[in-house]
């Protein structure tokens, strides 16, 4: 058995290609996954309701779900597009929710696994927005919205995030990223898993390891742990 690493899918609609070719791996991945860890923004948008999933989604729940069933334990670190994952995620597949990342212990490994939007202290600025967004009182609101209200509105950011998004070119801030993964193995930790920059990155550090998982909108790029050891790979 393995585990398997993956972030950034950012699924919307079931015809798209990568929700297609994400669905297509995790069939193929079926019962052979002891963990199967999604690092954030797996969705473009969730919220998630008590009695209501969005129907684009059900494709993948629906795998989920049977992945679940055939032994895989389920675990989420929330994104900054997909966060308050609600009942469904916790009561029906049983999965362990990280709203901020955390620790998980691998075959005497201690490994630490976050989105990685929180890697520059420096962000005030989203820092703050992000704590807005995922307090209680938003929760709350979150809750109240009519889930066709809310869809349509993501609908609305997620084009808008898109055009800025092609004014942009995608970086990788290793400095960043080094230091925090530093801080990790200060701390105790043999690796550092993220996602959040689109953009693979495979680190050997002395015997502490650094990887950031890229993405399945181009990259299809995911991490695995098997027989001791991690590798990055393309689906």
């Amino acid at each position: 058995m393995k585990d398997i690493f993956l972030a950034d899918a950012h699924l919307l609609d079931p015809a798209d290609d990568n929700y297609q070719r994400l669905l297509t791996f995790l069939r193929q991945q079926r019962g052979t996954i002891r963990n199967l860890v999604m690092l954030g923004d797996i969705f473009e948008f969730w919220v998630g309701y008590r009695h209501t999933v969005f129907a684009p989604f059900v494709p993948l729940l629906e795998e989920l779900r049977l992945q679940r069933e055939s032994g895989t334990e389920l675990i989420f670190v929330e994104g900054n597009h997909d966060f308050h994952l609600g009942p469904y995620f916790s009561e029906i597949l049983e999965c362990r929710i990280l709203p901020d990342g955390g620790t998980l212990e691998l075959d005497g490994k201690r490994i630490f696994i976050a989105h990685g939007d929180q890697v520059n202290p420096a962000d005030r600025g989203y820092r703050l927005l992000r704590n807005v967004l995922r307090c209680r009182l938003s929760r709350l609101l979150l809750a109240l919205t009519p889930p066709d209200w809310a869809w349509r509105v993501s609908r609305w950011a997620s084009r808008l995030s898109s055009r800025r998004k092609k004014s942009r070119v995608c970086y990788l801030p290793e400095e960043l990223l080094l230091n925090f993964a530093q801080e990790r193995f200060a701390e105790g930790y043999d690796a550092v898993l993220i996602g959040h920059f689109h953009i693979p990155l495979y680190r050997k550090l002395d015997e502490k390891l650094l990887v950031c998982l890229g993405d399945w909108i181009e990259q299809d790029s995911y991490a695995v742990f098997e027989n001791g050891a991690f590798a990055l790979k393309r689906a």
